[in-house]
C-alpha cells in the first residue's frame, strides 16, 4: 500500500479549497487500486473538507496537532478539536515548523506523544539541510531528529507511525533528493524504527517529500522501500496531482499483478 498525503500549506481559501476537494475526488473515480489518500487543507478549511470527505476513500489530515487535547494554548488546535472536525492524521515537525516557528524537538516530541495517546495517525516529519548532506552527516542528524522525537514514547498496539523524510534543501527548491538518496535513508529510518520499537509491516510507513511532482513522482512511488509521499506544491494543482495519484494506482495496480 503507498500513501499520498497532500500537504496545502497556508494556501486557498475555504471555497478554494472545497473546489479542490472535489477535484481530487474526480480525478479517482474508476481506478481499482487507491493509495490511502491524505489530504491536509489549513485549519479554516477543515470542517468544509470533511463534509465533502465523509464515507469516501479519501481521509482528512491537520498541517500540525497541539500538544495537548485541550487547554490555555492561545493558536493552538487541540487534539480533540481536530477530531471533532474529522481528521484521522496529523503533520507534525515540519521543516517550516521547526525552522520558521523555532519548534524545538522537545514540543515535536510532545505533539507526537499527544497524537500517539489519540485517534490520530501522526506523519512526522525528518529532515537534513544543505549544509549537513555536504559535510555527510545527514544520517546522523536524522536519527537524532528521530531519537529526540519518540524519546520515551510507546506506540501503542494497532497505531501506524508514519514519518516522512523531507530534506530541507529539496522542498520548495525544483529539486528533489535522488531515488537512491531516498531509499538510503529510507532504509536507516526503518531499520532504526525496527531495532528500537519493534515497528515493522503496516504499523510503520515511510515517506518521502521535496519537490516531489506529477514528473517525478513515478520513479520514487515505484521504489519498494518508499511507501508514498508527502506533497506540497503540486497538491495544490489538480492536474498534478491528479497525476502523481495516477502514478501510485499504476504502481500499485503493477505490485499486484506481480
Amino acid at each position: 500500500m503507498k500513501y499520498i498525503v497532500g500537504n496545502w500549506k497556508m494556501n486557498l481559501s475555504v471555497r478554494e479549497s472545497v473546489a479542490l476537494v472535489r477535484g481530487v475526488l474526480r480525478s479517482i473515480q474508476g481506478c481499482e487500486q487507491l493509495p490511502h489518500i491524505v489530504l491536509c487543507p489549513s485549519a479554516t478549511a477543515l470542517s468544509e473538507a470533511h463534509k465533502l470527505l465523509t464515507r469516501t476513500h479519501i481521509a482528512l489530515g491537520a498541517q500540525n496537532a497541539g500538544p495537548d487535547r485541550a487547554g490555555a494554548m492561545t493558536g493552538e488546535i487541540g487534539i480533540a478539536q481536530l477530531e471533532d472536525v474529522g481528521c484521522k492524521y496529523a503533520i507534525l515537525g515540519h521543516s517550516e515548523r521547526r525552522l520558521k516557528f523555532a519548534e524545538s524537538d522537545e514540543l515535536v516530541r510532545e505533539r507526537l506523544s499527544a497524537v500517539l495517546a489519540s485517534d490520530l495517525t501522526p506523519i512526522l516529519c525528518v529532515g537534513e539541510p544543505a549544509e549537513v548532506r555536504a559535510a555527510g552527516k545527514e544520517e546522523a542528524y536524522i536519527l537524532k531528529q528521530l531519537k529526540l522525537a519518540l524519546a520515551g514514547q510507546k506506540i501503542p498496539k494497532g497505531k501506524t507511525l508514519i514519518v516522512a523524510y523531507e530534506p530541507v534543501w529539496a522542498i520548495g527548491s525544483g529539486s528533489p533528493a535522488a531515488p537512491a538518496q531516498a531509499m538510503a535513508m529510507h532504509h536507516v529510518i526503518r531499520e532504526y524504527l525496527k531495532s528500537e520499537f519493534k515497528l515493522s509491516g503496516e504499523r510503520v510507513a515511510v515517506l518521502y517529500g521535496g519537490s516531489v511532482d506529477g514528473k517525478n513522482a513515478y520513479q520514487f512511488l515505484r521504489e519498494p522501500e518508499i511507501d508514498g509521499l508527502l506533497v506540497g506544491g503540486a497538491s495544490l494543482k489538480i492536474e498534478a496531482f491528479g497525476q502523481i495519484l495516477d502514478s501510485a494506482c499504476e504502481v500499485m495496480q503493477a505490485q499486484l499483478s506481480v
